[in-house]
């Protein structure tokens, strides 16, 4: 099959011009095409998908195609919009309709670059600014600016933005939002270099504030007494954020560092800086986000149990045997082992985030738990409920556990002679490990 001709004028747009000129990786071009129909673009051979837009795919590369087109706000949200699109549409009014000046440019098929809106001059100026007033009919926009800022990290917000955005958040538009398309706009903020920032320009113009209060709150909490004294909870969240950025750990860690201590926000005045029972309340509070924003179940799962273990693995260095195998137990670790390094990641980035010269110091836990995790699922449980059930000579099962066996049940024999070598293989195992 020989490659369709496309009708009309094709310019590559928006983010693959964008990334091109500033030297990164362009994976994905899109296609605006100026002077054609749907019509001639369906006769052509190219696929139909777009529903409230007229997108088309290539049918060789796969690519899309969309129609020039213009906006009109027609209600509140980000969906409240009428959709104009034919030959007589210009490029220039293309790009007009979009967020920021450096995704308003495009190059057309000899590889000029059309730039009406001074996106180039922006690149070279670090400069987020948006296109034109029509920034305002759109909130999700604000989350894209946010998501933009910890991209190029590098580049400041104008302040005529700023106030755009400010006075969107005032007038509601953030209220409109619907979670799915908040929580992709913050996954993909969160897996940026510098997701902070994305955070940062969110509470600057307010709409974190309308988005996760539970986060927000925290800023001007005093944060744990043997932490650095200038950082408060937002902060120190942010810096566990960041840490976990620096890591290159997956989406699921990074939510569960920016949820795993929400519960300190309300925590009660009289017992600051202390947090007690910060744990549970911030399992409560991220699963309230979770729901509200139908987070994804494995980055939801992964906070629950951060937000409740973090405090316990942190003093993990002061259990024996015993204790070390309960909190496997209670973090799943046996039976989701891989996720129980995910655990220990977002443990790990909270003890860096807490400032001062704790990002200097080791983090021994670490390879204390994975050391008794291995161990414990070294034990061959079904060897151990062979014994049980044996009971013949030679048989290594405690002598306390094979004196109850006619008073209980086999299976909770079973499972007391297995947890008993578990914890004997942990004990074993932490001999050689650092401990308090």
């Amino acid at each position: 099959m020989t490659s369709p001709r496309v009708p009309g004028r094709a310019y590559i747009v928006g983010g693959a011009v964008r990334d091109a000129l500033l030297g990164r990786p362009v994976h994905d071009r899109d296609w605006v095409v100026v002077g054609a129909t749907a019509q001639q673009m369906i006769d052509a051979g190219f696929r139909p998908v777009g529903r409230d837009f007229p997108v088309f795919l290539h049918p060789l590369s796969g690519a899309e195609y969309a129609l020039a087109r213009t906006e009109r706000k027609t209600g509140a949200g980000y969906r409240g919009f009428a959709v104009h699109a034919d030959p007589g549409v210009s490029l220039e009014q293309d790009l007009q309709r979009r967020d920021l000046t450096i995704n308003a440019m495009a190059q057309d098929e000899q590889g000029n670059i059309v730039d009406p809106w001074g996106g180039r001059r922006d690149l070279e100026q670090g400069l987020l600014r948006h296109v034109g007033p029509a920034f305002a009919e759109d909130p999700v926009r604000i989350l894209r600016v946010a998501r933009f800022a910890a991209r190029l990290p590098q580049f400041r917000l104008h302040a005529q933005t700023l106030q755009l955005m400010r006075d969107m958040v005032a007038a509601g538009e953030v209220d409109a939002l619907v979670p799915e398309r908040v929580w992709q706009e913050m996954a993909r903020g969160l897996m940026e270099d510098a997701p902070r920032r994305m955070f940062e320009v969110l509470r600057d113009c307010g709409a974190l504030a309308r988005i996760l209060p539970e986060l927000d709150a925290l800023w001007g909490v005093p944060q744990r007494a043997d932490a650095h004294p200038e950082i408060d909870c937002g902060e120190h969240q942010m810096l566990v954020l960041q840490a976990a950025a620096a890591a290159r750990a997956p989406l699921a860690v990074r939510w569960a560092c920016l949820m795993h201590d929400l519960g300190k926000a309300l925590s009660p005045a009289e017992l600051l800086p202390r947090h007690i029972g910060h744990e549970a309340r911030s399992v409560r509070l991220a699963a309230a986000v979770a729901e509200r924003l139908r987070v994804p179940s494995e980055c939801a799962e992964l906070a629950a149990v951060v937000c409740a273990e973090h405090g316990h693995v942190h003093r993990s260095l002061e259990f024996g045997a015993a204790a070390v195998l309960r909190l496997l137990q209670r973090c799943d670790a046996l039976r989701r082992p891989q996720r129980f390094e995910l655990v220990l990641q977002a443990c790990r980035a909270d003890h860096l985030g807490r400032g001062g010269d704790w990002p200097a110091r080791p983090y021994p836990q670490e390879p204390r738990l994975l050391a008794a995790q291995a161990a414990a699922l070294a034990v061959d449980a079904g060897a151990v409920a062979r014994q049980v059930l044996q009971r013949g000579p030679g048989a290594q099962v405690d002598a306390q556990v094979d004196a109850q066996v006619d008073a209980r049940s086999h299976a909770q024999a079973i499972a007391q002679a297995v947890a008993r070598a578990r914890e004997q293989a942990i004990e074993r195992a932490l001999a050689g490990q650092p401990s308090v």
